[in-house]
């Protein structure tokens, strides 16, 4: 396979893996009262609820990385024949590589959608016995392949939008700090600084769509194994309410506790974001860096 792939593949899986309690976290805040609990830690039944719902991203938002490295460096190639390396897009104009993204992010859509639902419901619920594949398998017995999907027009907004700022203010940040001469130590920093400040980028731009979108998610499956999900103080995880829509759960939101409630959860998830981006970058530069030199053969990673 193509070597943005794997460095996508196993960058976006260690990203995972690093941020995982955090994303906890700033679900839980995102999903219940902040009122009525005041620190998302009192819900924590034990340490192992850190990683709770760490195995569907692990194993699905490795892939959601490379399908979005590859849909993106194809797409920006489309975009502008004179890129000769898309990893590198000196001199392209920005708004190509924001367009280039957002379609880098629809295309991971595929993937991220059932992810999101498997790894967002697993994280509310506090049972101790429900993990990712049992979440999963319930979702699939009561909904069918279709229930996978449950929430996926929001989630493909988000990652439309959020994806194209993802690379446009990692490539924007870049060509603010590339100076002359620049040392590898030097250049090192500069990766792991604009990957973190593109995480918080992102996250800023969508925020409040993923608030919505983890409430909708959050939300009882009609007929579904996994439908209790004891989190917040709110009637709106309660299982006898009838599922709402996008419009109605920001309609509903606001009216209850303001403009205030869209941006819950975003410190936690920027501090997520800074570390989990500038590792997830850093990874990935090197691992192309890498391929294209030979050291590590792409094609020794098919026969794992």
């Amino acid at each position: 396979m193509a070597s943005d792939f794997w460095a996508g593949y196993l960058s976006g899986a260690l990203g995972i893996i690093i941020g995982n309690p955090l994303d906890v976290i700033k679900v839980r805040l995102q999903a219940g009262n902040a009122a009525a609990s005041p620190s998302p830690l009192n819900r924590f039944e034990k340490t192992s609820s850190l990683v709770r719902g760490a195995a569907a991203p692990i194993l699905g938002y490795g892939a959601l990385n490379a399908l979005l490295f590859v849909a993106y460096n194809r797409s920006l190639k489309a975009l502008d024949n004179s890129i000769a390396d898309p990893t590198n897009p000196v001199g392209v104009p920005l708004y190509k590589i924001w367009i280039a993204g957002a379609a880098g992010g629809l295309a991971s859509w595929t993937i991220s959608s059932p992810t999101e639902l498997i790894k967002c419901r697993a994280q509310l619920d506090s049972r101790p016995e429900v993990s990712s594949w049992t979440v999963a398998k319930g979702i699939y017995r009561s909904r069918g392949w279709r229930g996978l999907y449950f929430g996926g027009g929001i989630t493909s907004a988000r990652d439309a939008i959020g994806y194209g700022f993802y690379f446009w203010s990692y490539e924007l940040c870049k060509q603010y700090m590339t100076t002359k001469d620049e040392s590898a130590h030097q250049a090192a920093l500069k990766i792991l600084f604009c990957g973190g400040i593109a995480g918080i980028v992102t996250w800023g731009s969508v925020f409040p769509l993923d608030m919505i979108k983890t409430r909708l998610q959050a939300q009882p499956m009609h007929g579904s194994t996994t439908a209790q999900i004891p989190v917040g103080s709110q009637g709106l995880l309660q299982s006898q309410r009838p599922v709402m829509d996008s419009f109605q759960i920001a309609r509903e939101a606001y009216r209850a506790e303001g403009l205030k409630v869209f941006y819950r959860g975003l410190g936690v998830c920027s501090v997520r974001a800074f570390i989990v981006n500038a590792v997830q970058w850093a990874a990935y530069e090197w691992l192309m860096k890498s391929f294209n030199q030979g050291s590590i053969a792409p094609g020794a990673l098919d026969r794992i």
